[in-house]
């Protein structure tokens, strides 16, 4: 029996509507956190006795971690999650992660050092230099970088368990020298009772984890309650309520990003197999949702895609899943040639670019926006989410015009140290009491005169 054809978008750049078509396309990447399920709006209901939008629901949250502190954290990890957690357990105890370890497979621990060596190697190689740069008379200025002390970790636990996400937050954080690290995870079978996960805390050196999920973690790890020390900043992926959460506390710490729903644009010629651009595709699809886009100037390419997108689907364990994020977010696209393929892969400015053409170069120098780019035929966007290196944590929604991927120098902060002798100050000091005159800050410029008077 013939697999049902997909009802995927399809845009012509030629045909009249294409660009609202497009528009709408990025409207539908760019989540604006206020649109629930109907489940959802009653689940609402449920926990707080009315209606609620998402944001009002985490600054309702944030403020009551604020306020109560463990207190609140727990009552709202029962109201939510329905777990029955005290202060003596919300942290998973370091012989449980122990235990997991000691019954994990013995091919994941091999795969996790592995991808810890990868990630590593990587990561540190990120990390900038102290700066010092010698001035005239033996004055001389500096930068040094310096690691954050203590970091939050959010690693997501409703449909699926993720120890990738403990190796891409983890991992480089400690390639940047972070001392203390504190992962939080819902208190579910994918969350914080997650044997795989536990087991790739344990193996990779992070002792601190939490059962603690939503916005009421992220409202804990920022505020600090009594149990969980605060942090400094807070990274990581998570639901609607948790990327809410993260941009309502940003100032009491800082965050890596407001993530969205994972995307993938895939750009590709008549030369690409089209059973591999569908793989592709469907790869993002499945995580449900995920946006997923074909630019391509093959008509013939963009066909067999399609074909394959059916195929697929029809023998996949979350194929269902991917097929309605395929027809909701995703999008076959037809453009005239190669340079309107660039132009529009850089006004998406996706999650995910993979450049899947026989000569990708020409494309590759053109890129200006996306979060992390995979080129050449036998680069799937899987190798980075796993195992290549840099982090899969990255931009989205179209904030990878102006936001970069997690790495180890988002784990460091810098200042700056300026020296000067007394004749290394003379030398600036007649453009220091210019600039304080004309603003009229007198104790300024007699900060410097006071210095100077006299021999």
């Amino acid at each position: 029996m013939p697999e049902a054809p997909l009802k995927i978008q399809r845009i012509d750049s030629r045909s009249a509507d294409a660009r609202a078509a497009l528009l709408r396309l990025r409207e539908a990447l760019s989540p604006r956190g206020n649109i629930v399920s109907e489940a959802g709006r009653q689940r609402t209901r449920e926990v707080f006795g009315e209606e609620l939008s998402p944001q009002q629901v985490v600054e309702r949250i944030c403020r009551d971690v604020r306020e109560q502190g463990l207190a609140a954290v727990l009552d709202y990890s029962q109201r939510i999650d329905k777990a029955e957690l005290t202060a003596s357990t919300i942290r998973v105890e370091p012989d449980k992660l122990a235990a997991a370890h000691a019954k994990a497979d013995p091919e994941l621990i091999s795969a996790i050092g592995r991808i810890r060596e990868n990630i590593l190697e990587f990561q540190t190689a990120l990390v900038p230099q102290d700066v010092r740069i010698e001035r005239p008379h033996g004055s001389y200025l500096q930068q040094r970088f310096r690691p954050l002390a203590r970091v939050g970790i959010c690693v997501p636990g409703g449909a699926a368990a993720y120890p990738s996400t403990v190796l891409m937050t983890a991992v480089p954080a400690q390639a940047a020298g972070v001392k203390q690290l504190a992962i939080i995870a819902p208190p579910t079978p994918f969350g914080a009772y997650n044997d795989d996960l536990l087991a790739t805390c344990h193996e990779i050196g992070v002792s601190e984890v939490y059962r603690l999920g939503g916005a009421q973690g992220i409202a804990a790890l920022a505020y600090g309650v009594e149990g969980l020390p605060r942090v400094d900043k807070i990274v990581g992926p998570g639901n609607m309520f948790v990327a809410l959460a993260k941009k309502t506390v940003y100032g009491e710490v800082d965050i890596d990003s407001i993530a969205g729903p994972s995307e993938v644009v895939v750009i590709a010629d008549d030369t690409t197999r089209p059973d591999f651009t569908a793989a592709d595709l469907i790869a993002q699809a499945e995580h449900a949702p995920g946006a997923s886009i074909l630019i391509t100037w093959s008509a013939r390419l963009l066909e067999a895609t399609a074909a394959e997108l059916a195929k697929q689907t029809a023998h996949l364990s979350r194929g269902d899943l991917a097929r309605q994020s395929l027809e909701q977010f995703g999008a076959l696209v037809l453009v005239r040639d190669q340079a309107e393929a660039i132009a529009l892969a850089n006004e998406i400015a996706s999650e995910h670019l993979h450049i899947a053409v026989d000569e990708p170069a020409a494309i590759l120098a053109g890129i200006r926006d996306a979060g992390a780019v995979f080129v050449g035929n036998y680069t799937p966007v899987a190798v980075g989410d796993y195992a290549a290196g840099p982090s899969h944590v990255l931009p989205t929604g179209g904030t990878a015009r102006f936001a970069s991927g997690l790495s180890a120098r988002d784990f460091l902060r810098s200042h700056s140290v300026i020296h000067c002798t007394r004749e290394g100050l003379a030398a600036l000091a007649d453009d220091v009491r210019t600039l304080a005159d004309k603003e009229g800050l007198s104790a300024h410029r007699a900060s410097v005169d006071v210095r100077l008077a006299g021999k």
